[in-house]
């Protein structure tokens, strides 16, 4: 089995729109985990985006009401989180072809009450499985700071990343938009594996699972 573990430059790129689309692409069998899901208070679940989206199974484990980074809604309602490496075992021992990961917020982001962040959940699923890391990223102006420090996070603790996602490609994209794009590749080092166009997760399932696998390419698009 395989996982691909989905981090973000930021909460808000469009992480689980991408975790989704991912889905759409695997041959055989696909799990989607949610490890740790903030804000259950208001209904919001990314797991059950993705199950609306594509109809893939999902799994979500540890739930906080409060929409804020999970350490700090555990700790505003004193719940002691598992550590982050825990979900290592339980993700590699899923009956299924590949799991895909679905991290929270940015890759620095605390996941437990120690300071564990998706970077430790990576580390410890390279001992049991074949881990592949993308990064969810944005279009606008910033995004080249943000994902040339989220690519050098990863790569300092020795984690390599496959290559980005743009999460939500805009219907009339700006002069910075465009040279983001081209732009990316060359900061990074890594390919564009896929644009997504802004608003699709309003569509249906039919609509998403038909539209998905043509966001991805493995070259960066040519932009008008």
């Amino acid at each position: 089995m395989s996982v691909v573990l989905v981090t973000g430059t930021s909460t808000g790129v469009g992480k689980t729109v991408a975790t989704a689309a991912l889905a759409t692409t695997v041959d055989g069998s696909v799990v989607v985990v949610k490890p740790v899901q903030t804000g259950s208070a208001g209904g919001d679940s990314d797991a059950r985006e993705v199950a609306r989206l594509t109809g893939v199974e999902t799994v979500e484990w540890t739930t906080l009401d409060d929409p804020l980074a999970p350490e700090t809604a555990a700790r505003r309602t004193g719940v002691e989180l598992p550590r982050v490496a825990s979900y290592a075992a339980p993700i590699a021992d899923l009956p299924h072809d590949t799991v895909i990961v679905e991290g929270a917020g940015g890759v620095l982001v605390r996941l437990d009450s120690e300071g564990g962040t998706l970077l430790d959940l990576a580390t410890a699923l390279e001992a049991l499985a074949e881990v592949e890391l993308v990064v969810v990223t944005s279009a606008s102006l910033g995004t080249l700071n943000h994902t040339e420090l989220t690519v050098e996070a990863l790569r300092t603790r020795g984690l390599h990343p496959t290559g980005l996602i743009v999460g939500s490609w805009p219907a009339e994209p700006g002069l910075a938009e465009q040279c983001n794009l081209e732009d990316l590749p060359v900061v990074t080092g890594l390919p564009v594996l896929a644009v997504i166009p802004a608003g699709v997760g309003a569509m249906s399932r039919e609509e998403f699972c038909a539209a998905a696998p043509g966001w991805f390419t493995p070259e960066v698009p040519q932009v008008p």
